[in-house]
């Protein structure tokens, strides 16, 4: 018989595959396609202390195997989430990652401390926001801003906390490292890619913010570069994100270190793609005749 069971930062998921935050809402909008039950986990959208309206449209523009976005994490805050999201969420047998940001240390904890006493099982800390104190800059490039943003919310958390890794770094090793000398239980890597589009025909910039993060299966082997590197400079577990769209690209994480894998971009264009890739890794697990997918964690050789 196959286990797909793993656990991630203490906490027992019947299978490797959650969504990535900002592309499943909280999953309402899925449930005619995708069997919440059915999914290891659910990460929601990001929930900020206070309603963000995000930015400017337009906001999304289709890339050669990708899109960019600059939604800038719009969301109807903390009190909507506990309010609405979450009792929709714990109606479902899977677990509840929660995606926290903010343009400053105390919004982080404000939402923090508001999730305390939830039902959420772990939270997602997505630090590739930009921080206002700091100029602007996003928390996720230096490694002393990754350690000290990381060790004050684990001061506060009740839940095991996951940094959300930024790629727009030098050394992505130097900050997974950073993250875990902070207390972080895990990661999860990566975010998207800064990038930029022009419509050559109205000589304008597609995205009303010029720049927008780029994601989907363009973005794949940089994610897996990038997991293989973080795990192999860090102890604790990896979610692995990026232009994973189906069942080898999500193996393809996890041999390079990803205990589970998130899958994003896809959900837009195969609202089912999460179905798929779930029946996927049994029907590999079965051909390679592996009992157990945690055989497979940094299987690569």
């Amino acid at each position: 018989m196959m286990n797909t069971e793993v656990t991630f930062c203490g906490v027992t998921m019947k299978n490797p595959v959650t969504t990535a935050s900002g592309t499943f809402g909280s999953g309402m909008e899925y449930t005619e396609f995708c069997d919440l039950n059915a999914l290891g986990a659910v990460t929601t959208k990001g929930v900020a202390h206070v309603p963000w309206p995000g930015n400017d449209a337009p906001r999304v523009a289709e890339t050669p195997s990708g899109m960019l976005n600059a939604i800038g994490l719009q969301n109807p805050g903390i009190d909507v989430f506990l309010e609405r999201d979450l009792p929709f969420l714990q109606q479902f047998d899977t677990k509840i990652i929660v995606n926290v940001c903010g343009h400053t240390e105390e919004e982080y904890l404000a939402v923090v401390e508001r999730l305390a006493d939830t039902t959420a099982d772990l939270l997602e800390i997505n630090i590739s926001c930009p921080n206002v104190k700091a100029g602007g800059i996003s928390f996720g490039t230096d490694p002393k801003e990754v350690e000290r943003i990381t060790s004050a919310i684990k001061k506060k958390a009740a839940q095991p906390v996951v940094m959300k890794l930024s790629p727009n770094v030098t050394s992505i090793a130097e900050i997974a490292r950073a993250a875990e000398s902070g207390g972080a239980d895990g990661i999860s890597l990566i975010n998207t890619i800064t990038g930029m589009k022009i419509d050559v025909e109205k000589r304008k910039f597609a995205l009303a913010n010029r720049t927008g993060g780029l994601s989907g299966p363009a973005i794949h082997p940089v994610a897996v570069r990038m997991v293989y590197e973080a795990a192999q400079a860090v102890g604790i577990p990896i979610l692995g994100m990026g232009g994973v769209l189906t069942a080898r690209d999500a193996i393809e994480l996890i041999l390079a270190g990803a205990t589970m894998v998130a899958v994003g971009t896809a959900n837009f264009h195969h609202p089912e793609v999460t179905m798929n890739i779930i029946a996927g890794i049994r029907s590999y697990m079965e051909h390679h005749g592996i009992r157990d997918v945690k055989e497979l964690i940094g299987a690569v050789s």
